[in-house]
């Protein structure tokens, strides 16, 4: 072996450390290949069927059973999340498979902050249900908001894995990477992992920064999550796996690759050519499970799946963005294309085709990233930063400034109420927040959030509700309210299969016609509204003229007069309800909604003209 190493050069010292045979360990992400893939969780029926046959791969050490959107679409579709996860993890239990999952830090396991003491109860509940890895990140890499989710963790008997929420830019370098490890293991991290929740961490620069970590704490595990949106992954697999990572989160056919995560044949075939020791697949059980997840999607699943996420883009190096968004940005900007068009036809310009749009989207994405102080693009920045390109888009369109319209959860990004930025704001966005009598936030984000159970105990004392196994009723109310809520009171699950009726209509219409694409304007309507300013949805939800407890509640009548700053309804969307604030004004042409109509973010909802000018519409 040493005469090798004078042969070949001191450069071949690592293919005598493959000689060396170092275990390399996998983790199946079967909750995240689903959350990448579409918008539901299977049911868990269907995750107790599939769990022994998981287990007869004997490939895995590891699984990823819940966390991220997984407690949260159970609950919307009306069933007991507790309940799924108690059952989903037993049989990993059982056979010694160690189960994780994802929290969002200062958000647990929803978009916005949570109180102290959910954080708390969270991981007190996970433990008991079976979990016992919980993976923490914060999408701003800000310590100061995982030093509680290590400390919980820790303090709940679970094995505490931070996470670095990976992307590239001139900030992210080793160095600053590193800073952060030195905190996390300060705060008493066990673990942490690299979570490339899009995929374009270089290959090279994450070898380098796993050969820190492991050379600066060689006790500390480090697992490597990479999503194959922009086709890295691979590459930067075999790169950590180089520098002395410890396991790889993979997936499994029918869900992997396009922008999920690579799957595990693959992967365990590249490690094992390159020397590593890794378990043998059940290819018999593989095919098995791979079998039982199409028949998951063949059953609902399927259906709030979009087929663009099966299909990798280079489009995506540059700007950035996690591939699991990739359905959700689409259907925002189908949503808005024709808003856009009709405003540059108005103003003389030519219309844009949607490839054309989705390129201009991927580069204003691109272009303002900097300017916003390099948010890395994981959930939920990812969603505000989206969110920012396609108002600015729109704006631009009707010939304002960009930045015209920013939604206020990307404005809590902004002034540090969710922690620091990794890089400086730019000097324009600063003025606009002082233009608006916004304030800079630089305390501590979950400060911001005072402790909120005695509150939930006593809704639930009121309601009759019991506090469940382990306070796991409790906590669900506590971090999920509104979902809980209609979980409890049978809404939910009524309005969930009214949701999968509609959609398997639609499915089996669009097999005899072709349907227009959702959320873009008919010809006529284009035509019928030439003159007018269309009114767009600015988030996901259902549409709230007023609140009329006397009579019906409905949309104003064509010709109500509205200026520029207007409240033009409401939407109640899953987090908060948020006003449509008016950017022009002028008198209604029409409104095209009803009350309490679904519709997503970028949707026209109405129109207005401009008083000045005769109402030639209608």
């Amino acid at each position: 072996m040493l005469q090798s190493i004078f042969i070949f050069g001191e450069n071949n010292l690592l293919s005598v450390m493959y000689n060396m045979k170092k275990e390399i360990k996998f983790s199946l992400v079967y909750r995240d290949m689903w959350q990448s893939s579409g918008k539901y969780q299977p049911r868990v029926d269907q995750l107790t069927k599939i769990a022994p046959v998981i287990v007869d791969m004997k490939c895995f050490d590891r699984i990823e059973t819940n966390g991220g959107a997984f407690e949260q679409v159970n609950l919307m579709y009306g069933e007991n999340p507790n309940k799924s996860v108690r059952a989903w993890t037993k049989e990993f239990n059982k056979a010694g498979i160690q189960t994780h999952m994802l929290e969002r830090a200062l958000n647990g396991l929803r978009m916005y902050g949570v109180p102290k003491d959910v954080r708390q109860l969270m991981c007190k509940v996970k433990k008991a249900q079976g979990v016992d890895i919980m993976r923490s990140f914060c999408g701003l890499n800000d310590p100061r908001n995982l030093e509680l989710s290590v400390k919980y963790a820790k303090e709940a008997g679970m094995i505490s894995q931070a996470a670095l929420s990976i992307t590239h830019s001139p900030v992210h370098t080793v160095e600053y990477y590193m800073g952060i490890v030195d905190k996390l293991v300060e705060f008493g991290a066990d673990e942490i992992a690299l979570k490339d929740m899009a995929g374009v961490g270089r290959p090279a620069t994450l070898g380098r920064l796993v050969k820190e970590i492991k050379t600066k704490y060689p006790h500390i595990i480090v697992q490597y999550h990479g999503h194959t949106g922009p086709g890295l992954s691979m590459a930067s697999t075999l790169m950590v796996a180089e520098a002395g990572a410890d396991v790889i989160d993979c997936a499994m056919e029918p869900l992997s690759w396009g922008m999920v995560h690579p799957d595990v044949i693959s992967v365990q075939a590249m490690l094992k050519d390159a020397g590593f020791q890794v378990k043998d697949i059940n290819m018999d059980a593989y095919m098995e499970a791979r079998k039982m997840t199409q028949e998951f999607i063949d059953d609902f699943l399927g259906l709030y799946i979009n087929p663009a996420n099966r299909i990798s883009s280079s489009l995506l190096v540059g700007c950035g963005l996690p591939g699991g968004m990739m359905g959700s940005m689409m259907t925002d900007l189908k949503g808005v294309h024709g808003a856009i068009n009709m405003a540059l036809k108005k103003n003389g310009k030519p219309e844009v085709s949607f490839e054309e749009l989705t390129v201009q989207l991927f580069q204003e994405v691109e272009y303002i990233w900097p300017m916003l102080g390099y948010p890395p693009l994981v959930t939920p920045f990812s969603q505000y930063t989206k969110n920012i390109a396609v108002m600015n888009l729109l704006a631009m369109a009707q010939g304002k400034e960009r930045f015209s319209q920013i939604d206020k959860d990307s404005w809590s990004m902004i002034l540090g109420r969710a922690g620091k930025l990794p890089g400086p704001l730019a000097p324009e966005i600063v003025a606009l927040a002082k233009e608006q009598g916004l304030e800079f936030y630089d305390g501590v984000p979950q400060d911001a959030y005072p402790d909120a159970l005695p509150d939930y105990i006593k809704e639930m004392e009121e309601n009759g509700w019991d506090r469940g196994e382990d306070d796991e009723e409790l906590f669900e109310l506590a971090m999920h309210d509104r979902q809980y809520r209609d979980y409890k009171s049978g809404v939910a699950k009524e309005r969930f299969y009214k949701e999968v009726d509609k959609l398997r209509a639609e499915k089996l219409s669009a097999s005899h016609s072709i349907a227009s694409e959702p959320g873009t304007m008919p010809n006529y309507l284009k035509e019928r509204y030439r003159n007018a300013t269309p009114i767009v949805a600015t988030a996901t939800g259902q549409v709230l003229w007023e609140v009329d407890f006397d009579d019906k509640s409905v949309p104003p009548t064509p010709g109500r007069e509205y200026k520029a700053g207007d409240i033009f309804c409401h939407i109640q969307a899953s987090y908060a309800i948020l006003p449509v604030e008016l950017t022009v004004g002028g008198h209604l042409v029409d409104t095209c909604m009803p009350q309490g109509t679904m519709v997503k973010k970028g949707d026209i909802i109405g129109w207005l003209e401009p008083t000045d000018k005769p109402n030639i519409n209608n």
